[in-house]
């Protein structure tokens, strides 16, 4: 029997379920892991098929021979078992496990009908935490409170409203609330609050591939918790960074340097301030949030550290009740734990059932919501510490970050450079800008210890081979040294040039192949005002009337007539404020109308050319589709 092809909905399934193997988020999973993932999902398998499935993992699937699998190797052999036995047995008793609802349906992609699973766990989760988050807020008094044992959530994301508020949650400022349509809805202004929420998702860097308004309206579980998760995700992480949290410096090692811990992921720092804090209770330290942590008796001992002990002017004291560590049952000492973490205001998505089960997804985000509100560190007063070196992100390098982890990328950008230096991200980003990439070539991690460096610098010098003579990017005098080392000029002058190249194979796909550059772009935002009836024109991505966002604003109103409120804008004699309000409605605006733009307002106000020619290209490929 052969087996068909994966397909696109089935591959995001599986990048799901890798992610969920992968609980490190090292990119790679382990015969270990696996056989974590079979025995949380409590698959009605034999001991000797168990051990079958994982000796053919490592002798089909480990292509490399490192002991370890991606993502790449882990399809390959998904692929060979979708016709067997084993394949049928694990989905069947994958579909079985209680707490997961499979959906059948049929996909454009697939005649041949897809089923896809979701977590009522992550549903029930979800539910509760954007509950909290949005009681008070007005504009979604109409769905919340919702039911978390209903289908309510797919129901309330149909009208766009409650995700552009999580959004603005995650990441505040993302999305104007003037841009948002909140009142008699109808379906074109539900697709028009779908689209804002779907660009403004991309534009913090949510992977929204294969994600359409239409998916949302109808309320298709896996697509709405997949969205939600990443949404509530980079909300929980934004501030476990070291720029945004000098405490951190605290969980520093001996031998260690700053640049050491300031290249950890957030996943990687929340494991390594759990362990702080245990280890200074004198307890054993974990490895992960899953299966290390089922017995609650890590959580409970973290929980006592973290409590406020009074000594804080205006926070009372919280002491945790450890007299639950005497439950025998691991369920009922779980419970005992979150009563715990109830008192301080620390309960949210996890149940005991998710703790005893290590339900790597939801006990990540209990613990980042324990950092965030009790992270309980001090910054040390060393005066070893170069403090200068501690640099913010800029918007040009969050607005990069943000659209490569748009594009899926893998793994995930955290940190611009250090997460650049063995070039795999930039040879991904080649082959969306459609420069082939000999993947031979490339050595993938992990790397040795001797010869990591060399293995990485081979891998930077094969990207700035491919810019300069394959995608004949403008590269002089960088070499892979630079991207290795993390230059942030000569890496953000080769990003730049990928994301130009990217945004303009867009517009000429949508041209038919027809070649596009600046001057096409600056003529035709013109010739589009003109017909319009604009009086307001531009003369390049420098000119100083941008400013005040009025021919983005314009050029706006052009493409979709009657879609700006100009009664709420100012539009002469700007002061700075006026200037950045506008720019905040045109952004959102641009987005709205189905852009997919990822400049900031800030681009607009001080006229960013770089980030400004992206705005209007973004335009351009939109007013082609009308």
């Amino acid at each position: 029997m052969e087996s068909r092809p994966i397909t696109d909905e089935e591959m995001e399934e599986l990048r799901e379920a890798f992610s969920k193997i992968d609980t490190d988020g090292n990119g790679y999973i382990s015969p270990n892991e696996l056989h974590d993932l079979f025995k949380a999902a409590n698959l009605p398998l034999p001991g000797y098929k168990l051990r079958e499935i994982i000796q053919s993992l490592m002798e089909t699937g480990d292509s490399n021979r490192d002991g370890k699998i991606s993502f790449d190797e882990f399809l390959t052999v998904i692929h060979d078992l979708k016709s067997s036995d084993v394949a049928k047995t694990f989905r069947k008793a994958i579909n079985k496990k209680e707490g997961i609802c499979a959906i059948g349906g049929t996909s454009e992609q697939s005649s041949a009908g897809t089923q896809h699973s979701y977590s009522e766990e992550e549903k029930y989760a979800f539910v509760n935490w954007i509950n909290k988050a949005l009681e008070k807020d007005p504009d979604c008094k109409h769905v919340i409170p919702m039911n978390p044992d209903t289908d309510d959530l797919f129901k309330a994301v149909g009208d766009g409203i409650v995700l552009c508020k999580m959004i603005n949650l995650s990441v505040p400022d993302t999305i104007d609330e003037r841009a948002i349509n909140k009142k008699k809805l109808t379906p074109f202004t539900i697709q028009e609050n779908l689209n804002l929420a779907l660009n403004s998702a991309s534009a913090i860097g949510c992977h929204v591939v294969n994600i359409g308004a239409e998916d949302l309206k109808e309320g298709k579980p896996y697509l709405v918790l997949g969205l939600l998760w990443q949404v509530i995700k980079i909300g929980l992480f934004a501030d476990i960074e070291l720029s945004r949290n000098e405490a951190l410096i605290a969980l520093l090692r001996d031998g260690e340097s700053l640049e050491d811990l300031m290249k950890l992921s957030p996943e990687e720092l929340l494991l390594r301030w759990a362990n702080y804090h245990l280890e200074n209770a004198g307890c054993s330290k974990i490895n992960n949030f899953s299966s290390d942590i089922k017995d609650s008796k890590a959580y409970y001992n973290l929980l006592n550290q973290i409590a406020p002990k009074g000594d804080e002017e205006g926070v009372p004291a919280v002491v945790i009740d450890m007299n639950g560590l005497r439950e025998k049952e691991d369920l009922k000492r779980a419970e005992c734990m979150l009563v715990q973490a109830d008192r301080l205001g620390c309960r949210q998505f996890v149940t005991a059932t998710d703790v005893v089960r290590g339900n790597p997804k939801l006990n990540l985000a209990f613990i980042a919501n324990l950092f965030n509100k009790y992270p309980a560190l001090q910054k040390p007063e060393n005066q070893d510490i170069d403090w200068s070196s501690i640099e913010g992100e800029t918007r040009e390098e969050r607005t990069f970050r943000n659209w490569m982890n748009s594009l899926g990328v893998n793994p995930r950008v955290n940190h611009l450079y250090s997460d650049l230096s063995d070039a795999l991200v930039i040879f991904q980003l080649y082959e969306k800008i459609k420069v082939p990439v000999d993947w031979s070539r490339v050595n993938k991690p992990p790397y040795p210890k001797l010869g990591e460096k060399m293995k990485k610098l081979e891998n930077c010098n094969y990207a700035v081979d491919l810019g300069k003579n394959k995608a004949k990017f403008s590269l002089v005098g960088i070499a892979g040294q630079d991207l290795h080392e993390g230059n942030r000029t000569l890496t953000l002058a080769l990003l730049w040039q990928l994301m130009r190249r990217y945004t303009l194979n867009i517009l000429e796909d949508i041209g038919g192949g027809q070649k596009v550059n600046d001057d096409t772009i600056i003529n035709w935002v013109n010739e589009t005002l003109q017909q319009a009836g604009k009086t307001t024109t531009i003369s390049g991505f420098k000119d100083g009337k941008i400013s005040t966002s009025m021919p983005v604003l314009d050029l706006i109103d052009a493409i979709q007539p009657g879609s700006i409120n100009y009664d709420i804008l100012k539009t002469e004699d700007l002061t700075e404020d006026e200037k950045l309000n506008n720019a905040k409605y045109a952004i959102s605006m641009a987005r709205k109308i189905g852009a997919r733009v990822y400049a900031l307002p800030e681009d607009l106000v001080e006229v960013k050319p770089k980030m400004v020619m992206t705005v209007f290209a973004c335009l351009m490929g939109r007013g082609l589709k009308v």
